[in-house]
C-alpha cells in the first residue's frame, strides 16, 4: 500500500514513539505544519545525511502547537508513528511551498528479548555513569525499546539511520548491543585516563621497591 505525505527533510533521525519538539521558521514548513494541523494529517521526516536525502524516514503526528510568534514562527510538539520508505519524491505540489513523497510503510515486529533489553539498559547506564551523565528515559525499564535508547548511546547519525532499516525489534536490540559492547571499553579507558590525569601533581603514598 502506498500513500502520499508532505515531507519535512531534516539532518536527524526520528524514531517511532519519539517526541520531537520543532521550532518552525521557514515559510514552506510553516505552511506544512498549518495544513497538517488543520486537517489532522501526519507528515514525514526523511533523514538528510551528508547533504543527501535518504529514502527512509518516520511519519510524524502533530501533538500540539505550543506557541505561535508574531512573525508566524511556531514551536511544535510532534511524535513519531511509523517508518516509511520513500518511493518517489514530489518536489512541487500545486499551490504549496513544501514538497511531498509517495511512500510505503515498513512493517515493525515487536519480537524483542526482555533479557537482551535488560543487558542493553545496563550497558547504557554503565556508560552514562562513567561519563558522569544523568539520563531519564521517561519510561520504566520494562517499557523501554531500542528506539527509546538509540539517541542516548553515542551512535553517529549514520548508525542511527541504520537502525531504521531493521524491521524486527530483536535485530535492533542486537545492533545496539554490538555498538555498546564496542563502546564500553573505550569509555572505561577514557575514564581511567581522566582519573590518572587528575592524580598528577598530588602527593602519592607509594611504597619503595624492596631488593
Amino acid at each position: 500500500m502506498t500513500n502520499f505525505i508532505p515531507i519535512f527533510p531534516l539532518a536527524l533521525v526520528a524514531y517511532p514513539g519519539e517526541q520531537l519538539n520543532l521550532h518552525i521558521f521557514e515559510p514552506r514548513y510553516k505552511q506544512l505544519i498549518k495544513d497538517c494541523f488543520e486537517t489532522k494529517k501526519a507528515f514525514g521526516i526523511p533523514s538528510v545525511i551528508d547533504g543527501k536525502l535518504k529514502d527512509k524516514g518516520t511519519l510524524m503526528e502533530i501533538e500540539d502547537i505550543t506557541k505561535i510568534y508574531e512573525d508566524g514562527k511556531m514551536d511544535v510538539k510532534t511524535r513519531g508513528i511509523r517508518i516509511f520508505n520513500m518511493l518517489e519524491l514530489i518536489k512541487e505540489i500545486p499551490e504549496k511551498l513544501y514538497s511531498g513523497a509517495i511512500v510505503t510503510y515498513q512493517p515493525n515486529y515487536n519480537n524483542g528479548s526482555a533479557a537482551m533489553m535488560k543487558n542493553i539498559i545496563q550497558y547504557a547506564r554503565s556508560i552514562h555513569n562513567d561519563l558522569e551523565l544523568s539520563k531519564n528515559f521517561g519510561k520504566s525499564d520494562d517499557e523501554l525499546c531500542s528506539y527509546d535508547l538509540a539517541h542516548h548511546i553515542g551512535m553517529s547519525i549514520e548508525e542511527e539511520y541504520q537502525l531504521l532499516e531493521y524491521e524486527n525489534e530483536l535485530h535492533r536490540q542486537e545492533f545496539l548491543k554490538r555498538h555498546l559492547t564496542k563502546l564500553l571499553p573505550v569509555v572505561q579507558e577514557i575514564t581511567s585516563l581522566k582519573k590518572k590525569i587528575k592524580l598528577n601533581g598530588h602527593f602519592k603514598n607509594i611504597e619503595g621497591f624492596s631488593f
